[in-house]
């Protein structure tokens, strides 16, 4: 690989920057970093060039650690969003400042300066001075010079964000074609997606300092694995609906999914996304031969040149979640957004509030699932609300509080919402006059939650967390310091067999956006038979095979000996988190910790637990 990446990290002030960013880039391949503004991409670009130094990971460029060489000897191409050019100098002397100070004779510094100025189009511009070119003319010889050492490497740090909109297309042009003439490997950064889009081999999406997804820009935008990169690419319209076997139910329509396969299980609540060049318009007395999602009144409507923008908002189907576009507070409906060509636009006109009728042809279902969490706070523990807050804000999940009691609910509820801070703002917020148990089993009947996170003082907790079992399909992590930090080192306990894959999903859906490392364990009676330890290594390895394509660092661990003790000593070694599992009820049944979890969790003192549910099974 021209460019190979492990695991940077970088921090600022303690706060981590970037945090276990692993990429390769190819020989002559053109990859793009996108994100939003402060997502670390021009942090990544600064460690690779050695322009700032890596706090943890490795850079490798064409297989040689240069991680702690200065940048000079990295034999790197750096190019600036703001030029950088020597203001004194002519053109020809800004393209030529590399090889002078490598020590390269006149006469090649001024072939190699001729060849390059004719390369990005500045022939017989060499003697001018860099005010006397426009900023595209100035950006060129930026580029010019970051290739005139011939660098084994290029890297585009958003090179044309101070130009105007018509400059910036001629100038990716003129890149990509450079770039594929040289076959030179490419990192460029910019938070411009038709940018991306047009210029990329591939595309790698950053949020918060971590790499979220990377490939190619049509299979990114079709079929997205995270919710994030549905909604960061072009508009989407994404629902969260029922899987059929078939495909997804969004309320009493069925649709199909072409782009699930068979290896791909997804679960009962499924992300479905349509983007908007997907939706089908007819006049509201005519039929598709489309699945429908019904008529809906149009609410606005823009010519964009090439194509008309509409949204129009539906009535709400029941048990159907509209996660983007997002839906109006206290709302009833949800709004689907709708692009069509002008031609389509003729055939049926449409303006703001009248009605029509709205059809998909094609959907695609999210690998993973966006998260949404529920903060329970109360009087009879500090509540964990800054831990939910930085959690919810890397999982990239929602975020609601209830806040519950006989004492004064709205003020724990004030509590909660600040010290949860700017890290992330919660989708709901309420306050019941209700002791716990029945305030839990009163939101059950709400939308559901994927996690409950709880407080409980040191070595407490296990009633609460039973509570919650019993309240709704949820998970629960039980937080008893309010003061730690986001854990890295996660002990997952886990039974062989189908529990301890349902325990397994779910963790890494969870610690994959945490970057934590997870000791995967399960324990054996010491008079276990070699089959059922050869089966239990299968099982393990196998766990570690599955986090791994999510970005996590597994590790399996099989100890023998009563399960407390072991999982207990495991525990000790330096973990910050438990989890475990929860046997999965009969239908009716109501799931609890059992006395050995309930052991786990008074022993385990002050350090979170995650008790992962399991799924009911069939009478």
């Amino acid at each position: 690989m021209s460019i190979r990446l492990e695991g940077l990290l970088k921090t600022f002030a303690g706060l981590p920057a970037v945090a276990d960013f692993s990429l390769d880039v190819g020989q002559g391949e053109l990859v793009v970093l996108l994100g939003p503004s402060g997502s670390g991409k021009s942090t990544v670009l600064r460690m690779i060039a050695g322009l700032t130094a890596v706090d943890g990971g490795r850079v490798l460029l064409h297989d040689r650690d240069v991680t702690q060489l200065p940048a000079q000897s990295r034999e790197t191409g750096f190019v600036f969003q703001h030029y950088a050019l020597f203001r004194h100098l002519t053109v020809a002397a800004n393209v030529e400042f590399a090889l002078s100070v490598r020590g390269v004779g006149r006469a090649e510094r001024r072939r190699r300066a001729a060849e390059l100025l004719e390369l990005v189009g500045l022939g017989g511009l060499g003697q001018r001075l860099p005010r006397q070119l426009s900023g595209g003319q100035q950006q060129r010889v930026a580029l010019a010079r970051a290739l005139a050492h011939r660098p084994k490497v290029l890297l585009l740090d958003e090179p044309f964000g101070a130009l105007d909109a018509r400059i910036r297309i001629e100038l990716r042009r003129s890149l990509h074609q450079i770039q594929r003439e040289l076959g030179i490997a490419t990192l460029f950064v910019t938070h411009d997606q038709e940018e991306a889009f047009e210029l990329a081999d591939r595309i790698a999406v950053m949020a918060l300092g971590r790499l979220v997804e990377v490939g190619p820009p049509r299979e990114l935008y079709l079929r997205p694995q995270t919710e994030f990169v549905a909604t960061f690419l072009g508009s989407a319209n994404l629902l969260v609906g029922e899987a059929t076997p078939g495909g997804v139910r969004l309320g009493p329509v069925d649709f199909p999914l072409l782009s699930r396969t068979a290896e791909e299980p997804i679960a009962r609540r499924v992300q479905v996304l349509f983007r908007p060049e997907d939706v089908a318009l007819a006049g509201e007395a005519e039929d598709l031969a489309l699945p429908t999602l019904g008529v809906g009144t149009v609410e606005s409507c823009a010519f964009a040149g090439p194509v008309e923008r509409l949204r129009l908002r539906l009535p709400a189907f029941v048990g159907v979640r509209a996660i983007a576009p997002a839906a109006r507070f206290g709302s009833g409906d949800f709004v689907v957004e709708a692009s069509r060509s002008p031609h389509e636009a003729r055939r049926l006109p449409l303006q703001p509030g009248e009605r029509a009728r709205v059809a998909v042809r094609r959907l695609h279902a999210l690998l993973h699932p966006g998260l949404r969490f529920l903060l329970v706070a109360d009087e009879a523990a500090p509540p964990p609300a800054a831990i939910a807050g930085r959690l919810a804000r890397q999982a990239h999940a929602r975020l609601g509080i209830l806040a519950c009691g006989t004492g004064d609910p709205d003020s724990t509820l004030a509590a909660a919402t600040a010290a949860i801070g700017g890290a992330v703002s919660p989708t709901s917020a309420r306050a019941e006059r209700r002791p716990f148990a029945a305030a839990i089993t009163g939101e059950a009947s709400r939308e559901a939650a994927d996690l409950v996170i709880v407080g409980a003082a040191p070595g407490a907790g296990a009633e609460r967390v039973d509570a919650l079992l019993g309240a709704g399909e949820h998970h629960v992590l039980l937080a008893r310091d309010v003061e730690r930090a986001l854990p890295q080192r996660v002990l997952l306990a886990v039974q062989v067999g189908e529990p301890g894959k349902a325990d397994v999903a779910f963790a890494g859906r969870l610690f994959r956006h945490l970057g934590a490392t997870i000791t995967v364990l399960t324990v054996h009676s010491e008079s276990a038979t070699a089959a059922d330890l050869d089966a239990a290594r299968r099982f393990l390895d196998s766990a570690v095979r599955t986090l791994a394509p999510l970005g996590l660092h597994a590790t399996a661990r099989l100890r023998q000996g009563p399960v407390e003790r072991e999982i207990l000593a495991e525990l000790a070694s330096g973990h910050e988190l438990l989890a475990i599992g929860v046997p999965a009820p009969r239908s009716g049944g109501t799931p609890h910790l059992g006395s050995i979890a309930g052991r786990l969790l008074a022993a385990s003192g002050a350090l979170p637990v995650l008790v992962v549910r399991g799924e009911e099974e069939a009478a």
